[in-house]
């Protein structure tokens, strides 16, 4: 598509988890793709500090954003113009955690147990996006899923609030503050997710209780992280829609590339987690690296439609919206009919 809009500048922004676009940008594929544009690229976590609000807000119209979809559909629910146009899905060691003497190894003996909910807090710069209580959230739905693998509902337990962690970039273990609570005998379980949890636990002594990547059923594996949506501002569509299209192809090579480099892999997820190499390995497995490309395949679909629908009940939206008419399946379409096409030629 052309036009006579000019952009010398396009940011990007995602969690610090295994993403393919992460890799095109660490790789420098991302950055020889616009070079010759003279178009520069990177990430939201690199700009001035006052442009750090839109990863939550997507109200800036050069950024494409890849991340925890609370912040995504609360934006959306909001208001914000932006179109989904990929999902991805890592699993990432979600877990609900015990003490070491609990004797608790399957959700129907969380009932009846006592269960850490993180605070409500504001987000220091997102206070005006519902579902920036990211914790608060994530954790409410790590439990749902546990509990509906027996049988059970949230009404089978008892939530108890503990202080929220702060989640900084620097501590991202922050986020699983109820860890004190378990070990001081306060609360039973704690929901937990990702590498830096792997870390932060070990550094308590608590115990994979319930390991919900072990269950067969995505559905009970559904949360913030999972699926993981890639959004973008409808005007960068409408203006430079070849940038969108290009910047997914680099994404979507990055992801075959992964596929048959496991430890380059690892080596780039060390530091962008800030985990160390067993966290990595705990939270990852062995098969992750094959998986990384985006899609928007039905399957996906729904069960990023259960991420939102939980969000409308649980009060995180401000109030419903047509998921489907979200959707612009155009650029990844055209950046896969892309990466075939240079494939069938190399």
């Amino acid at each position: 598509m052309t036009t006579t809009h000019t952009i010398d500048q396009l940011w990007f922004t995602r969690c610090p988890v295994p993403t393919a676009t992460g890799l095109a940008y660490k790789l420098g594929w991302l950055s020889e793709e616009f070079a010759r544009d003279n178009i520069n690229i990177a990430t939201l976590q690199e700009a001035p500090k006052e442009l750090s609000k839109h990863h939550y807000d997507h109200a800036l119209p050069s950024l494409i954003r890849e991340g925890g979809n609370l912040l995504a559909l609360a934006a959306k629910a909001q208001g914000a113009p932006t179109k989904l146009i990929g999902l991805t899905w890592i699993d990432e060691w979600q877990a609900i955690l015990v003490r070491p003497d609990s004797g608790i190894t399957e959700p129907a003996q969380l009932k009846g147990l006592r269960l850490a909910l993180p605070a409500f807090i504001e987000h220091p710069i997102a206070s005006h996006v519902r579902g920036s209580s990211i914790a608060r959230g994530m954790s409410l739905h790590g439990y749902k899923g546990a509990l509906n693998i027996a049988g059970l509902t949230l009404d089978d337990v008892t939530l108890v609030e503990v202080p929220a962690g702060s989640g900084n970039r620097n501590g991202l273990g922050e986020l699983w503050s109820g860890l004190d609570a378990l070990i001081e005998g306060k609360v039973d379980a704690v929901y937990v997710k990702g590498a830096s949890a792997v870390d932060a636990a070990k550094r308590v002594g608590a115990v994979v209780g319930i390991d919900l990547d072990s269950y067969p059923a995505l559905s009970s594996r559904v949360n913030n992280g999972t699926p993981r949506p890639i959004t973008v501002h409808q005007s960068l569509l409408d203006n430079h829609y070849d940038l969108v299209v290009r910047f997914l192809y680099q994404t979507l090579r990055a992801a075959e590339w992964a596929k048959s480099n496991l430890n380059g892999v690892r080596d780039i997820l060390a530091s962008e987690t800030r985990s160390g190499e067993d966290g990595v390995a705990t939270a990852y497995g062995e098969h992750f690296h094959l998986q990384l490309a985006p899609d928007l395949s039905p399957e996906r679909i729904e069960l990023f439609r259960q991420q939102k629908n939980f969000m409308l009940v649980h009060g995180l939206l401000d109030k419903d919206f047509d998921l489907d008419a979200w959707i612009d399946i155009r650029p990844l379409r055209d950046a896969e009919q892309q990466l075939h096409q240079y494939a069938a030629v190399a």
